[in-house]
């Protein structure tokens, strides 16, 4: 009779371990999907000088959104911002181009993913410089990025704050 108690534990302890088990790669499973964005899949050219070290960690930060990504690198940035008419004033050190729009700068998902879902009759969107905590970038956010509309006129407004 012991020896049956014993087997019968020894099994109800190796099936708590795999429920364990289990449930623990669930909730992995689920927390990878959660870094995933709405727009996954979406195909999206990231033209970056051929120099710069962040832009391959904007790269990075794309794909693990699970953004379809074509890197383009460039001798001269120049041309591309003129392309996609990206005002001095909002420029950033890569330029990526999803659904037709502009995106200037290392971007957040969010404001890409509003951007898609709103689909506004303007150029496309920007977040000038490199700011400190961006994606791709360094640091600690130090307040709001304000990302700017690039208006089909040729303004710019805010588009929204993050």
């Amino acid at each position: 009779m012991a020896a049956f108690a014993r087997k019968r534990f020894l099994k109800l302890k190796r099936f708590r371990l795999f429920l364990f088990i289990f449930l623990i790669a669930g909730i992995l499973l689920v927390a990878g999907c959660s870094t995933k964005s709405s727009l996954a899949g979406e195909p999206v050219t990231i033209y970056k000088s051929q120099s710069c070290g962040c832009c391959g960690l904007f790269v990075k930060y794309m794909n693990q959104k699970g953004l379809n990504v074509e890197m383009v690198s460039v001798d001269d940035m120049a041309p591309i911002k003129s392309r996609y008419a990206v005002p001095s004033t909002m420029e950033s050190c890569h330029t990526s181009v999803i659904g037709g729009y502009v995106v200037e700068g290392h971007m957040p998902i969010e404001a890409i993913e509003k951007l898609m879902s709103e689909k506004p009759d303007i150029k496309g969107i920007a977040l000038p410089g490199m700011p400190y905590g961006s994606p791709g970038m360094p640091g600690s956010k130090e307040g709001p990025f304000v990302v700017y509309a690039l208006q089909n006129d040729g303004s710019v407004t805010e588009f929204m704050r993050i």
